[in-house]
């Protein structure tokens, strides 16, 4: 039975107590070491009553019904609304975070709307959305939060989504995407160097959960990598980057482009040029990639998704925006009949490319929460 430690204060498992009277937590390879009152680097596991608890359970940063495709997911349940959230914190330290105002906030007052797993479930299914994503921030900080939503949403039939960098350890990596359905993956560079001194982590154990995704689980996966001018954009690891795809993952699972805009502590660095991210595309395609797209510019061809058998369109995207349709309602191609990888189930959704802020209260029905 779940102790109670206050409303939002939660008990956790992933973590040790060292020689020197410290709490080790276990959840990321930061390994964060705690003496009583402290806090990891992600701000919401701490040191409480000789114990490391989750203190922003059931709390988040807001709510919105948002298209599968913005988390970007391309072969998950196309065309159908996800109910988004997050909460405060993160346990990287990416100088170019564009969300950076919920995952490096130190404030609580952040965390403004509050949910029960129940209740969130229930919006999701009350609002239309076939699946809840965990994201704006790093959901394997808020683990036992989004494991209780996740199950709860397995009940009522709607899927959970994981938008995640990847940065954890083996035990908690299992427990996490035990219930996860999809993943977008963070590949945030292909070089230890970038992680250290950009993102203030390491590249192999990012590594090690994609490939325990795509070889241990069922869980749909994609990946995305963050184009940085002169940073992480040179031809040459790129085409490292996506030959390990390839090679260790197989040419099935997509990869995303996305254009970088300067924000949080990298403001003098410029926008991605267009160029950059369609020379990315041709390169990961060149080595094997069936599925390679940019994001966060408009390029209706760069974002759609073609047959690899016979390289006719199969799904025509603008932005989030799906127009032209050519798959059988169990994804194969309606041109030459080989199969598109991904999850697909019956026609594609309507949603489009609206967002829809949502207050749980008013999501639900009162009869239900």
């Amino acid at each position: 039975m779940t102790r109670d430690l206050g409303r939002h204060l939660h008990p956790t498992r992933h973590w040790h107590r060292l020689d020197d009277g410290r709490l080790q937590c276990d959840v990321c390879p930061r390994a964060c070491r705690l003496r009583e009152g402290q806090r990891g680097l992600c701000f919401v596991r701490a040191r409480q009553d000789d114990e490391v608890v989750l203190t922003s359970y059931g709390r988040s940063s807001g709510f919105c019904l948002d298209p599968i495709e913005k988390k970007p997911l391309n072969h998950f349940l196309p065309g159908t609304a996800v109910l988004s959230f997050g909460t405060a914190g993160c346990n990287l330290a990416c100088k170019f975070c564009q969300n950076w105002e919920t995952s490096k906030s130190r404030e609580m007052d952040t965390l403004a709307d509050a949910a029960s797993p129940e209740t969130l479930a229930e919006a999701a299914a009350s609002q239309g959305a076939h699946s809840v994503a965990y994201t704006y921030n790093d959901p394997v900080i808020f683990l036992e939060y989004a494991r209780d939503v996740a199950e709860a949403c397995r009940e009522r039939g709607v899927r959970s989504v994981a938008v995640t960098a990847g940065y954890v350890c083996d035990a908690p990596r299992r427990e996490f995407f035990a219930r996860m359905d999809a993943a977008n993956v963070d590949l945030k560079a292909f070089t230890e160097g970038f992680y250290r001194r950009i993102c203030g982590a390491g590249l192999s154990p990012v590594l090690d959960t994609l490939l325990y995704l795509r070889h241990e689980t069922d869980v749909w996966l994609e990946i995305t990598t963050l184009l940085i001018p002169g940073h992480n954009d040179a031809s040459r690891e790129i085409e490292a980057l996506s030959r390990w795809v390839v090679d260790e993952l197989g040419p099935d699972v997509p990869l995303h482009f996305s254009a970088f805009h300067p924000d949080w502590k990298m403001r003098d660095t410029p926008p991605t040029p267009p160029a950059t991210l369609s020379r990315a595309r041709e390169i990961a395609k060149a080595n094997g990639a069936r599925y390679a797209f940019t994001g966060n510019v408009h390029d209706p061809d760069g974002g759609s998704t073609y047959c690899h058998g016979c390289g006719e369109l199969l799904i025509e995207r603008d932005w989030f925006a799906l127009s032209a349709w050519h798959l059988t309602d169990d994804g194969h191609c309606r041109h030459c009949g080989t199969a598109c990888a991904g999850v697909f189930a019956g026609p594609p959704g309507r949603w489009g490319r609206r967002r829809q802020p949502l207050r749980l209260g008013e999501a639900v029905p009162a009869s239900r929460r």
